[in-house]
């Protein structure tokens, strides 16, 4: 693994302006942040049965972060979500949903997400090697015009037919089609507990009028964690959420509750106080926020990666969520840059700002 050194050199210039800042609106001893013993702080009185317990204990539990009380998961949806050839032609072994699989294990991740299809195939040679979570809906590409909605592709069940530790979903916060996704995914979440699965939500939000024409608020603190607190109230055990670009849309978009002083007091626009904002909508990070990776540019993906580690762990998040920038590209340098970005939640001088 790489040491602190190597961080700052990949950060460059902006090294002090990550790694320096403290949190003073929100700060450090009003969250839970992530240990080794965070599961029994946050879930051992919650309404979880021990099954629950046990997956998620065995999602924290594996991989090179195993026991920090942090995440690295590669999650490989984009098949469905933005169409297999555009997502794959860069690397087309990734078209065998077996190297997906292949990937997470050789990279240390705490597990992988991906379809029923990908990971159905694969179910009796791996999920007993990495844990599994199955995306159980998608935003399927080929209705014309696009349109902003969730699909459930499979059962519940199936999911723990396969042996999966967790299930992930999406709602689209905004769109037309949310209530019916809310209604959806927390009928899911809750049949998902039942059975002893752990449950993940990727907080989205999607509506035209969240894009201005000066700026695009789909990834603004306010509205993200406003999101988040969302996806919580359903009781995923765990949020994906994007990192947080602005703020002020609540306000610039002129809709929902809301007035100065509550940014004033909240947040500054340092990114690290942003994602803080994400964290406190978590129930002051009781519940883990994981921030998503992205997708790939090229040759900033390894800096854009590490910044964000950097940003969600100082925030108090807990972990990453990877994969067009692992998965697009050589086997080898996928890995490497998932071991990189692991790195930064193994490196105890990075620490909570």
């Amino acid at each position: 693994m790489k040491t602190s050194n190597n961080i700052i050199e990949i950060l460059g210039e902006k090294a002090p302006y990550y790694l320096n800042h403290v949190c003073e609106k929100i700060t450090k001893d009003e969250l839970l942040t992530p240990s080794d013993n965070s599961l029994d702080k946050v879930f051992i009185n919650s309404n979880r049965n021990p099954q629950v317990l046990r997956s998620l204990s065995q999602l924290y539990g594996h991989g090179n972060l195993s026991g920090t009380g942090y995440l690295s998961i590669l999650p490989v949806d984009q098949g469905i979500e933005h169409s297999a050839a555009f997502s794959f032609y860069k690397n087309p072994d990734y078209f065998d949903p077996e190297n997906i699989i292949k990937l997470a294990i050789e990279a240390g991740c705490n597990g992988v997400a991906s379809t029923f299809g990908v990971l159905g195939l694969n179910v009796r040679k791996y999920a007993h090697k990495i844990p599994f979570i199955v995306k159980i809906n998608h935003n399927e590409l080929l209705t014309y015009p696009n349109k902003y909605d969730q699909t459930l592709f499979g059962k519940v069940k199936a999911a723990w037919d396969m042996g999966a530790v967790a299930v992930g979903a999406t709602i689209y916060f905004g769109s037309e089609e949310s209530n019916r996704q809310l209604k959806e995914i927390s009928e899911a979440f809750e049949e998902a507990h039942n059975l002893g699965m752990a449950t993940i939500l990727w907080c989205y939000t999607r509506n035209e009028a969240f894009k201005t024409e000066k700026e695009d608020y789909h990834a603004a603190a306010d509205v993200t964690g406003q999101a988040n607190h969302l996806g919580v109230t359903i009781q995923a055990d765990i949020i994906k959420q994007k990192l947080p670009t602005n703020n002020f849309g609540f306000k610039n978009i002129d809709f929902g509750k809301y007035d100065d002083e509550i940014y004033e007091t909240l947040t500054t626009e340092h990114p690290i106080d942003l994602c803080r904002l994400q964290v406190a909508n978590c129930y002051m990070g009781k519940i883990g926020l994981i921030n998503s990776g992205g997708g790939s540019k090229g040759e900033t993906d390894l800096t854009e990666a590490i910044t964000t580690a950097v940003v969600n762990k100082r925030a108090g998040g807990s972990g990453l969520i990877l994969g067009r920038k692992a998965f697009q590209k050589p086997f080898g340098e996928g890995v490497e840059l998932l071991k990189l970005v692991q790195s930064v939640y193994l490196d105890s001088k990075i620490s909570i700002a």
